[in-house]
């Protein structure tokens, strides 16, 4: 019998924001509607900050993939400390190359590209749409401008077949073996169907149906089904797309699942679970005009692009992205003392917020026995002795605390001494900017698969942890006589 309180409000609020991003762009613009619908205020990186204010909250977004929204405490003066939750808008996925088109054998498919480590067999004989951003050409009153807009087709339009075994007689014996270049290129249509009917299929006027056929015959870089089907929902001419950067989507929804309604099956868990989690708690912490009348410091969530590849962009983790808006905000208070930065940097704490390997049943082997964080059981604080995660006791005990203060789970992970171990932001931001850190995240299973899952319990766990932190931080960093 399904468990009735199963779907909290935070958990369907969380499939919510699961559908409506299918890509990094979309995460952030929903993030964005999210911000500005409780009266958060969108800033420009490019404008002046010279007008903030303590009780207020404000947002800004760099590439339209990265956002960092902050709220200023009542009490807040220049030096006082920040209190983060950082996490990544990116999941592994297939993106578009710049030349996409490819026909052979009668079909025409479209090229991709890996994007981070991905469990790429996993993609294979899904229904696959396409989305993200295009830079389009406007034109009005005789000028010409350039605007960036969202698009995501609707319904299944591409696919990515496997091979029948009957033509691969040792895949039972050796396993599925994939040639990334070489299998991994979702069909889009038959070059039959469309030569004979393509108008019909690009569902346009004749007018721009013409003008695409004839970018066609001249090899344009991408297909001109492609183009119209993306200029369709960029309400646009195909002519009008100057360049885009689109990705694969599973159309499977998000969904609560399993026999007792336990589970999350999702694509992109990792990390927009986490992602979403910090993002909700910052907007409940600071919902009601009191909230903040007692809070000295800043509360920030940052949710940065591109962690899936090492964090090395403009928009990521590896960029001056969370220094610059540190030094804006502490500077747009007081510009005259050249050491209240280096200050507020030491009393500043961050949660570097990335999903955790859940113990698997049928692979009990790759975790260690004293360290195997299961489903249900709380918010895993990662360790590793090689800094590949940048918690320490003094940061472990202050976010174990909170913890202990609301009667919430808390589990401890380490990696196996005979297996690699991966990373986060956490050491990124810890020593590029110099802030003590935590890295934690909920326990998931499939994790880099298309297809995810997680509990429901650990999404209420999280979100309550990391509204409890913002709530608390301050009062509690007050107690720890700990020079960190």
């Amino acid at each position: 019998m399904a468990s009735a309180d199963a779907v909290t409000p935070v958990v369907s609020d969380l499939i919510d924001f699961l559908n409506a991003s299918p890509t990094a762009f979309h995460a952030v613009d929903e993030a964005k509607r999210w911000l500005k619908a409780v009266g958060f205020s969108q800033l420009s990186e490019r404008e002046e900050w010279a007008g903030l204010q303590p009780g207020r909250k404000y947002f800004f977004t760099r590439n339209h993939s990265t956002i960092v929204a902050f709220a200023i405490g009542a009490k807040y003066v220049a030096g006082n400390g920040f209190h983060i939750v950082g996490a990544h808008t990116d999941s592994p996925c297939l993106k578009l190359k710049p030349v996409s088109k490819i026909t052979k054998g009668g079909y025409d498919e479209v090229g991709v590209q890996t994007y981070g480590g991905g469990l790429w067999y996993t993609w294979f004989d899904r229904d696959l749409t396409v989305a993200g951003r295009v830079i389009v050409r406007e034109k009005k009153d005789g000028v010409v401008s350039y605007s960036h807009k969202l698009v995501r087709v609707q319904g299944p339009v591409m696919r990515v077949p496997t091979l029948a075994i009957h033509l691969d007689r040792t895949i039972s014996s050796e396993g599925l073996k994939i040639n990334n270049q070489n299998h991994l290129v979702p069909v889009l249509a038959t070059s039959v169907k469309m030569s004979e009917d393509v108008a019909s299929l690009c569902l346009h006027v004749e007018e721009s149906f013409n003008e695409i056929q004839s970018e066609s015959k001249n090899k344009t870089k991408h297909h001109p089904l492609l183009l119209q089907l993306i200029a369709k929902e960029a309400n646009c001419e195909p002519n009008e797309i100057c360049d885009f950067e689109l990705q694969l989507c599973d159309t499977q929804p998000s969904t609560v699942a399993g026999a007792l309604k336990e589970f999350i099956f999702s694509g992109r868990l990792d990390n927009l679970c986490m992602s979403f989690c910090s993002l909700k708690a910052l907007i409940d912490s600071t919902s009601d005009e009191q909230s903040l009348a007692h809070e000295s410091g800043v509360r920030m969530v940052a949710l940065f692009d591109h962690e899936e590849v090492g964090s090395d962009s403009a928009q990521g983790a590896g960029s001056p992205a969370m220094l610059d808006a540190l030094s804006r905000i502490t500077g747009s208070f007081n510009s005259s003392n050249s050491n209240l930065l280096e200050r507020a940097i030491q009393r500043s704490f961050l949660v570097s917020a990335d999903m955790a390997h859940a113990l698997h049943p049928n692979y009990m082997e790759k975790h260690e026995e004293n360290h195997q964080p299961k489903l249900h059981g709380g918010l895993v604080i990662k360790h590793n002795a090689n800094q590949r995660y940048a918690t320490n006791a003094v940061t472990a005990f202050i976010f174990r605390e909170i913890a202990e203060r609301h009667n919430l789970p808390i589990q401890d992970f380490v990696v196996r001494n005979d297996m690699a171990c991966g990373s986060t932001i956490g050491p990124i931001l810890a020593s590029g900017v110099g802030i003590r850190t935590v890295d934690v995240g909920a326990p998931q299973l499939s994790m880099h698969s298309i297809r995810e899952m997680c509990a429901v319990d650990d999404v209420k766990h999280s979100y309550e942890h990391f509204k409890a932190y913002f709530e608390e931080f301050t009062e509690l960093d007050s107690k720890v006589k700990v020079d960190c």
